[in-house]
């Protein structure tokens, strides 16, 4: 059939699966807009504040749900919008296709109004793009992109797309989608090998990242903790794949870890690192990390193979593929004196004392656990805030955490929590964490979940300052607290009635227990603004290219 590439677009999105679409319209992009008006039955577009607020609702969509996550925005400075978003995906290895408008093919470089080179400028922070230069390649474009950002270690893909290509006739033909391209095959001498080495430590630790989550199932890694009696620790990306309260989760591992953790990496003799790249966040001193233990390497993506630290087996595949050959070949086990060990250390983590005069930020945390049950899903900006959640939520669910993790992208919680509630339905309860500081980056994005009644309960941890840079200058910097206190007067119950939902101030815990309830039965956003001590700290703490004998732990 003849169609134009406009036509084309909406085709292969509904081909693809797409119900859900983040955007902002503008004149390299109306053609499309005008087919996706008459298409409104096929494909909801969810209209952003800004180009930025819709990347982090298709990141959002995309954590919350595994499917890939879809954002549209027209050239130039819309285009340009999107960087930190894709970027904020390609850090976290976030499935995402972003398709951009330009000016037409024959305007290309010529600096007409609104073009941006997009495609060069995105080159590093995408798996792949395209400029689509004639209509005829615009339909296989797109399904490759969707299935790039798919395959292997999932990530965003960016479609270029010149105005006079949306205008274009061709003749289309419609196709099923290609089956997501998982990576199934992986050494069997090395699994067996893997085997025999963590069949043989006494103090063996499994060290697990957000690629465990990505992988086909979590459910492999789960079975070999407990068939093998191994303690897991694990990174922020990957909080909640282990449910909360599982006796091998001993916590998350790194900078803001517990001692535990931290401790258990020092001394294991077998570390089993699965789906997890030792970031600077983690390894903070990669020549000492794990320095007495056989290092095992499980890992989708051959390029993140002792890349950061230096490994002894390194095996390629998808995590629940290989753990599921590895899993015969384990051996029933426990390990009576490594969870002694393991024991005796929990004693020691920091557990912050509660002070029911004032709020602070486990109580905060623990009461929203409390009043939502095991089923809610938990967005976090970027900050103390996050640590906090990170440290203190109840995790239940494997993609019941959606943060920020390798970019640490402040204003990324509000986008990103619209995503997930859309995609989840509104029936799906949905809270986001936020500082001060973070929400003032993108807190315009109030109205989106307005207009589309979206019933996001915003917890902001308001200390008045910005929180974890302000800490790091208490520490290192002789409390030079340089640009750290911004003294902002932001009335957020005033500002939260100017934008159409309800706001609610709390000074103490008895008065943010009441607000949650009654913000839980709101059908619309709600505000909650908890005045914090701004010398509050995220504890224990690492300090960068530090160990674990460098831990703060007050």
């Amino acid at each position: 059939m003849q169609l134009n590439g406009s036509q084309i677009f909406v085709e292969v999105l509904c081909e693809q699966g797409v119900d859900t679409l983040f955007g902002y319209p503008g004149g390299a992009v109306l053609n499309l807009y005008d087919e996706l008006y008459k298409n409104a039955d096929r494909i909801t577009h969810a209209l952003t504040a800004h180009e930025q607020g819709a990347s982090h609702a298709a990141d959002g969509y995309a954590r919350a749900t595994g499917r890939t996550g879809v954002v549209l925005a027209t050239s130039g400075p819309g285009a340009t919008n999107l960087v930190t978003g894709i970027a904020t995906a390609y850090m976290d290895s976030v499935p995402m296709v972003a398709f951009t408008g330009n000016v037409t093919t024959e305007g290309l470089g010529k600096d007409g109004f609104q073009e941006a080179y997009i495609e060069g400028i995105t080159m590093p922070i995408t798996k792949h793009n395209f400029t689509v230069r004639r209509v005829e390649d615009l339909a296989d474009t797109m399904r490759a992109a969707f299935r790039i950002a798919q395959s292997g270690r999932k990530g965003p893909v960016l479609v270029d797309i010149p105005k006079d290509v949306t205008a274009a006739v061709c003749e289309f033909t419609p196709k099923k989608p290609e089956p997501i391209r998982t990576v199934t095959t992986f050494n069997e001498e090395q699994v067996k090998w893997a085997a025999d080495i963590i069949n043989g430590a006494q103090r063996p630790l499994v060290y697990f990242g957000g690629g465990v989550r990505s992988a086909a199932s979590c459910q492999p890694l789960r079975d070999l903790l407990k068939k093998a009696e191994i303690p897991a620790a694990y990174t922020l990306m990957a909080a909640g794949v282990v449910p909360y309260g599982d006796p091998m989760n001993i916590g998350m591992v790194g900078m803001h870890g517990c001692y535990t953790s931290n401790r258990a990496v020092a001394d294991c003799d077998v570390l089993i690192a699965v789906g997890a790249r030792f970031s600077d966040r983690v390894a903070l001193n990669p020549k000492t990390f794990a320095r007495n233990a056989t290092i095992i390497q499980i890992d989708i993506d051959a390029s993140e193979l002792g890349k950061n630290v230096d490994v002894d087996l390194a095996i390629v595949g998808d995590a629940a593929y290989v753990l599921n050959a590895m899993l015969p070949m384990i051996e029933d086990k426990k390990h009576p004196d490594w969870m002694k060990m393991i024991h005796e250390w929990q004693a020691q983590d920091y557990h912050p004392v509660s002070d029911a005069s004032r709020l602070m930020p486990h109580q905060v945390i623990g009461e929203v656990c409390n009043q939502c049950g095991p089923e809610a899903v938990y967005v976090t900006d970027v900050g103390q805030h996050q640590m906090w959640a990170a440290q203190y939520i109840r995790h239940t669910k494997s993609r019941g955490f959606i943060t920020s993790g390798g970019l640490g992208t402040m204003g990324f919680g509000y986008g990103a929590a619209i995503g997930a509630q859309m995609a989840l339905g509104r029936d799906q309860r949905v809270v986001m964490f936020t500082g001060d500081g973070s929400f003032h980056m993108n807190l315009n994005e109030a109205c989106t979940a307005v207009s589309y009644e979206l019933p996001i309960i915003t917890v902001i941890f308001n200390n008045q300052v910005l929180g974890m840079v302000r800490q790091w200058q208490t520490a290192f910097y002789g409390k030079r607290f340089s640009q750290t206190d911004p003294h902002r007067k932001t009335n957020f119950v005033k500002l939260a009635e100017g934008f159409g939902l309800k706001g609610y101030h709390c000074e103490n815990l008895a008065q943010f227990q009441e607000a949650f309830a009654d913000a839980l039965k709101q059908k619309g956003p709600t505000w909650i603004e908890c005045m914090i001590d701004k010398d509050e700290k995220v504890l224990p703490m690492i300090p960068g290219g530090g160990d674990i004998n460098d831990i703060i732990m007050k």
